[in-house]
């Protein structure tokens, strides 16, 4: 693996580590709405997975120049959009290894789980 290549997922204590040194990272929610109106992980962006290819231009915004983290909420649906957003170009998009319920479960006991 090249030093430029970024691994397509991210586990939780990694990604606290990142956000904690304040690295420039986005968080995209790919949840549908009510399921992000339950528990999120703050600062995010919300996009459900089924709107992202219509929306695409804001997400290559959001990801410029910053390491693009999707979640969901056990892994799986943000590890596809991760593939996904890749095939299209995106190539520093990963996925939060094990999703939000991992998250509340590792990270934040204060993330509803559900």
């Amino acid at each position: 693996m090249s030093t430029t290549e970024v691994p397509i997922e991210i586990h939780a204590k990694d990604l606290a580590a990142l956000l904690a040194g304040k690295a420039d990272v986005v968080l995209l929610d790919c949840r549908e709405t009510w399921e992000h109106a339950t528990a999120r992980i703050e600062p995010c962006e919300s996009i459900p997975m089924n709107t992202i290819p219509a929306n695409l231009n804001r997400v290559e915004g959001l990801a410029e120049g910053k390491q693009l983290v999707v979640y969901c909420h056990h892994g799986v649906r943000s590890l596809n959009t991760a593939a996904w957003l890749r095939n299209q170009g995106i190539s520093n998009a990963m996925s939060l290894a094990g999703g939000i319920d991992r998250w509340s479960m590792e990270i934040d006991h204060t993330v509803a789980r559900y």
